[in-house]
């Protein structure tokens, strides 16, 4: 293996610690909550920086509405509560104020896809990328791990523009390097390969290294890339590994009409038409249960992305 990870640590701690650096470092960056201080680890940044926090209560529309407001006067905020409420609930604020007039607002999102777990299907948001990016000036991220995503809420500070940043509730494992530099929309190469391309997006990144250790111990060379960036794609990363390995893969913890898997093949399909198998939410609701029993029964594990990759091999 590669990689190791160093434990594991969730993904909305990263954020909450990454904005608790940005409170320290950057005057004009804003947060706001509806109600989920507590479960977007808001705190260390609201200890130090009351005067620069807004606490809204459950009213998500009116959220976005301030914060697109604070960006004229040259704020930076970051709107945060969970995915099903940062998109869904307020799908017309975000387009109409944020995403049309091209806002520097931040959409953090917290307890994103399945992983929710005992939440159930009303809470576990497997549409929200989808949603955002087919907005015109959004950009689209979803970090891999702890480290990522602290990266990537310093990174998206110093971008000017509406972000979606994606995220989620439990612990998986922490293995990219803390001292990392996010580059938006530029894909990471984690392990190169000749056969078989494997494009993952958010948790399904480890998973898809393990996945490649499988593969390799049956003889087949896999490719692994963390498509962080949804929006921009990396379209350049993705032609130049598919060209070699004329194979692909997508793991993704969303639904797969709408998501990374979608996106990736639009490509291929207008540059480079290449067998590919997506691992995804394939048109149905979630339910209560474990974030590990969800994973496995909705498709979404490491076999998944073994037997994807065989069948790409099958068909090239």
């Amino acid at each position: 293996m590669l990689f190791t990870s160093s434990g594991n640590k969730d993904t909305r701690s990263g954020f909450g610690a990454g904005l608790h650096e940005l409170g320290r470092h950057n005057p004009n960056v804003v947060a706001l909550c509806a109600d989920l201080v507590g479960s977007l680890k808001m705190d260390d940044f609201i200890k130090e920086n009351p005067e620069r926090f807004f606490q809204v209560g459950i009213a998500e529309a009116n959220m976005i509405g301030l914060a697109a407001g604070l960006t004229i006067g040259g704020k930076i905020p970051f709107a945060g509560t969970f995915a099903a409420f940062a998109t869904g609930r307020v799908y017309d604020q975000i387009r109409q104020s944020v995403a049309y007039s091209n806002k520097n607002v931040k959409i953090c999102a917290s307890h994103a896809g399945l992983t929710l777990g005992e939440d159930g299907a009303t809470h576990q948001m497997l549409e929200d990328i989808g949603l955002m990016k087919m907005l015109p000036n959004m950009t689209v991220v979803v970090p891999c791990d702890y480290n990522q995503t602290k990266a990537a809420t310093l990174a998206i500070a110093d971008y000017y523009g509406p972000v979606y940043l994606r995220f989620g509730r439990p612990a998986v494992p922490n293995f990219t390097p803390a001292n990392q530099k996010f580059e938006i929309g530029k894909a990471q190469l984690l392990k190169e390969g000749k056969q078989v391309s494997i494009f993952a997006t958010g948790h399904m990144v480890w998973k898809a290294l393990l996945a490649a250790d499988i593969l390799e111990q049956q003889g087949v060379d896999a490719e692994v890339i963390n498509i962080h960036t949804i929006k921009p794609l990396d379209t350049e990363a993705i032609l130049k590994s598919v060209s070699k390995t004329q194979g692909a893969v997508t793991a993704e913890e969303h639904m797969m009409n709408g998501g990374m898997g979608d996106s990736i093949a639009q490509l291929l399909a207008r540059k480079l038409p290449t067998p590919i198998e997506m691992v995804a939410v394939n048109d149905v609701f979630g339910e209560s249960g474990t974030p590990d029993d969800l994973m496995v029964k909705y498709g979404l594990d490491t076999p998944n992305i073994v037997d994807a990759a065989l069948k790409v091999l099958a068909r090239k």
